[in-house]
């Protein structure tokens, strides 16, 4: 919550700049945005190889059915999430935020004093390759040294981002909106602002629903109970804008949902880490408003979002645990699948990060979902067997 007052504060001080700095204070506010950005650039392939492919290493051999089931139904409600997003978006978005026109363009009218190009190791594909290969590597050879190796890369990583881009972020945020300010952008943007936050919210409630309407048609299990049940994690989720962090809550209220204890000790954790439904409601909103605001990018089409939200799926299991995660680990599919260049993911980070505890809260109460349907499959697949040795 901190972090996220910390950028509305950089918000309101990046438009009273904007409007009455001079130009040579605005050159250093763009001089600083610029250097920023490409600090951003250069970590995002590092989130995503350390991150994904410690993620995948955890997992260890113990597969199983549970896992398989688990990480089907996480993938899938994660998928459709985003599917039902850019439909409502779509539709709305044009009509109550206006088609492109007044946002700043990513070649602004103030020249910063100098640029320092800051190259990323690896392209963001190349790095998710990578994590891939490393990360079910090191589960088939169990090899401790370079688990070691990712997991203190990994470490290494959230402290840059805890120590370094999280303190610089509300100033960077800041320095794109006194950009906005100055060219005269500014309002159209915060109107989208307000109109993504209230959208997605929404969306986000009515996927909730539909997870439990599903989950009680094949458990059985009264939907709107299990859902009420699973408030406290809810909650807890929008304080701590943090799927892990949220895990003993969420694993608590399951079992009151009549999850069995196996189930709801390994889904449950598994699901912080896969199932992303809610902050994929989110960035899918945050993504066509940029592309609905911007001149530089045309309207979204299906087939152009689809691929996106196939890889958020799968990108994103690098998000849980770093604040607004799951919008760093996708700025590298935004500039590469979207086209988005510097001021339009700035856009995004604002956008998400003022609606991260949403989203993240949407994540931890549908677990309890997932967690009624994996523990369902469970017990039919154990009946089965045991209808099978009688036999």
């Amino acid at each position: 919550m901190r972090l996220i007052i910390k950028l509305f504060l950089g918000i309101v001080l990046g438009i009273l700049v904007g409007f009455v700095a001079p130009e040579s204070l605005t050159r250093i506010i763009v001089t600083f945005k610029g250097l920023f950005g490409q600090l951003l650039g250069f970590t995002i392939p590092l989130i995503i190889i350390f991150f994904i492919a410690s993620g995948i290493a955890s997992f260890g051999k113990h597969s199983g059915k549970m896992l398989g089931l688990t990480s089907a139904f996480a993938y899938a409600s994660t998928i459709l999430a985003g599917i039902l997003a850019y439909l409502v978006a779509r539709v709305i978005m044009p009509m109550l935020i206006g088609v492109g026109g007044e946002t700043a363009g990513e070649s602004a009218g103030v020249e910063p004093y100098f640029e320092l190009a800051i190259e990323p190791i690896t392209g963001v594909m190349t790095a998710l390759v990578a994590a891939f290969v490393f990360g079910i590597g090191i589960t088939r050879i169990e090899s401790p040294t370079l688990r070691a190796f990712f997991d203190e890369g990994k470490e290494i990583v959230e402290r840059l981002i805890w120590g370094v881009i999280i303190p610089i972020l509300p100033f960077y945020i800041a320095s794109i909106f006194a950009e906005l300010a100055a060219d005269g952008a500014v309002f159209h943007t915060l109107k989208a602002f307000g109109v993504v936050l209230v959208m997605a919210v929404v969306v986000h409630w009515i996927w909730l629903i539909v997870l439990y309407l599903s989950a009680g048609a094949i458990s059985g299990i009264h939907p709107f109970k299990a859902l009420k049940t699973m408030l406290p994690a809810y909650f807890t989720g929008l304080g701590t804008m943090s799927s892990a962090a949220t895990i003993p809550v969420t694993v608590s209220q399951a079992k009151k949902i009549n999850v069995s204890e196996g189930i709801a000790d390994s889904a449950v954790p598994l699901c912080a880490t896969t199932h992303l439904a809610g902050s994929t409601i989110t960035l899918v909103f945050c993504s066509v408003a940029v592309m609905v605001l911007s001149n530089q990018l045309s309207m979204p089409t299906f087939g152009m979002m689809f691929p996106f939200i196939l890889m958020l799926g799968v990108i994103m299991i690098a998000a849980p645990g770093v604040p607004g995660g799951a919008v760093m680990a996708a700025l590298g599919l935004l500039s590469t699948m979207l086209g988005f260049g510097e001021t339009a993911l700035g856009l995004m980070i604002a956008l998400y990060m003022a609606q991260d505890s949403f989203g993240t809260a949407t994540n931890v109460t549908g677990d309890g979902a997932i967690a009624i349907m994996v523990d369902q499959f469970m017990k039919e697949s154990a009946e089965e067997l045991v209808a099978e040795e009688v036999r």
